[in-house]
């Protein structure tokens, strides 16, 4: 299960996931950030807790980065293992998103 907390500022969404970024999620993960009165200036995604993620997840990824803006996008990919950061640097996400 995934946990959304929008900061006091209304600008900040931040979403921690679970151990898996799958197929199993998607609709929760989408919900997560699409049910928003107005959409966030910031996105903070949380993978302190993921393991895995696989296609699917990565494309979850660009459709976040899509629904904020593209190349305007200010998503942040953060507590990343090593496994999760290469997995990333393998699809390139670090020239879309902050991956720290």
């Amino acid at each position: 299960m995934l946990t959304v907390e929008m900061a006091a500022d209304g600008e900040t969404l931040t979403i921690t996931l679970p151990s898996r970024l799958d197929g199993k999620i998607r609709e929760e993960f989408l919900k997560a950030f699409r049910q928003q009165a107005k959409p966030s200036s910031h996105y903070v995604i949380d993978l302190a807790k993921t393991s895995y993620i696989d296609s699917t997840g990565l494309g979850m990824l660009m459709i976040l980065r899509q629904h904020a803006g593209n190349d305007k996008a200010q998503v942040r990919l953060i507590n990343c293992s090593a496994q999760i950061k290469s997995i990333l640097t393998i699809a390139n996400f670090q020239a879309l998103l902050t991956v720290a």
